[in-house]
């Protein structure tokens, strides 16, 4: 039996096996700093420094938890997710032979393992990812993610939004992605994101309704004056640019959150009527499923508190028989709850006897309790509520 596997890990090749070409010189972002050491320390405080395996413990216990309930190994699943979380990845995908080295402890020394252990791809969504694509193709139909819908430019060519850029290290070249069609570059990967039974648990392009805000307004901020690059080309002095800045602040922001939805609250006979209404271009919250909004209420009599509710605000998800899961194993999802992209939600409380006023508090969670319970998450970013807004109402 063993010799036969043997031969069948011998007789199947590797699926779809590609070298994305990424010299040594362009690999990390510390190859970048001399030039572009503010848009570097920038990146570093981000997220997309943070993609990586190593780096995330919400993504790498999802990875271990689609391993153990799929009965594939780590280093197959961390290839699948790679699509998005390290696109530079010089394996591609994974097949049978792949697994059963995996099984017979063959595995050691293959592509796929020196791919995933590759410390080129350690810094997740690096300068190399975004200033390396060439081509976006957004006629690719839906299934099409990640490095699936760009393709690269050659090593050593880097594309930006500047089209009278000039560098004595690596030719430039102009890309209306990383200019007027950003919204193109983050749909690359922000865009429908599937669960390995084919649920869609987060489209953010789908969703996203056109506006005069782009990703880039609020996850990059404004554009102001500064220096792209340190290089003294211009008269001996480096050249001023408009730019924006590199730490993308996202959900993991509590900052970015607030006021981020209006709230109004009143009273209807023996009712408390709260709208929450969202004019923000995507829905809120969006992203990985299993994101919440919380609504505190507080009724209070002569300012102490004699009653409280608290309601959620989040996605449910299920795989065979029912059972919770994560997002990426379901099979079902409960009702949407969140907010439409310039639309509101209304929820209708009971007023509680005797108290004279109530508080509204709005929150927004990174990962609701099922799925931290489920993937026993312990760092405190995970169950940390970030505050939105919230209002005071005095009853009749």
């Amino acid at each position: 039996m063993r010799f036969f596997l043997i031969i069948v890990t011998i007789v199947i090749a590797l699926s779809a096996a590609k070298v994305v070409e990424v010299s040594e010189e362009y690999q990390t972002s510390q190859k970048c700093k001399s030039c572009h050491l503010q848009i570097v320390k920038d990146w570093e405080e981000s997220w997309h420094s943070k993609s990586h395996y190593l780096k995330d413990e919400y993504f790498r216990a999802t990875l271990k938890y689609v391993a153990r309930k799929t009965r594939k190994s780590l280093n197959s699943v961390k290839v699948e997710c790679a699509t998005c979380h390290n696109p530079r990845i010089s394996v591609t995908s994974t097949d049978l032979s792949y697994e059963i080295k995996v099984l017979m402890k063959l595995d050691k020394g293959s592509k796929v393992n020196k791919a995933t252990h590759n410390s080129a791809i350690s810094e997740g969504i690096n300068c190399v990812v975004c200033h390396n694509i060439d081509k976006i193709y957004e006629g690719r139909d839906s299934s099409h993610r990640g490095m699936n819908r760009v393709s690269w430019t050659k090593s050593g060519t880097m594309v930006g939004p500047f089209s009278d850029a000039a560098s004595p290290y690596h030719k430039t070249e102009y890309r209306d992605f990383m200019d007027k069609k950003s919204d193109q570059l983050c749909f690359v990967c922000h865009a429908n994101d599937k669960s390995v039974k084919g649920l869609v648990f987060t489209d953010m392009q789908s969703e996203y309704k056109k506006s005069d805000k782009g990703c880039v307004d609020c996850h990059m901020g404004s554009k102001v004056s500064g220096v792209a690059a340190t290089l003294r080309l211009n008269d001996g002095k480096a050249k001023k640019r408009d730019i924006r800045t590199h730490t993308f602040p996202g959900a993991h922001v509590s900052d970015i959150w607030r006021d981020v939805l209006a709230l109004s609250i009143w009273q209807k006979d023996s009712d408390i009527i709260v709208v929450l209404k969202n004019p923000q271009p995507h829905n809120i919250p969006s992203g990985f499923g299993s994101r919440e909004l919380i609504v505190d209420i507080s009724y209070k009599k002569d300012n102490k508190e004699i009653d409280s509710k608290s309601i959620s605000l989040t996605r449910h998800y299920k795989r065979r028989r029912a059972k919770a899961t994560i997002p990426h194993l379901a099979i079902e999802a409960s009702q949407d709850m969140s907010i439409p992209a310039f639309g509101k939600k209304v929820l209708k409380v009971k007023n509680v006897a005797g108290a004279t006023s109530v508080n509204v508090k709005v929150y927004y969670r990174l990962v609701n309790e099922e799925v931290r319970s489920i993937l026993d998450l312990k760092e405190a970013i995970w169950s940390k509520k970030s505050l939105i807004t919230f209002k005071n109402l005095q009853l009749k």
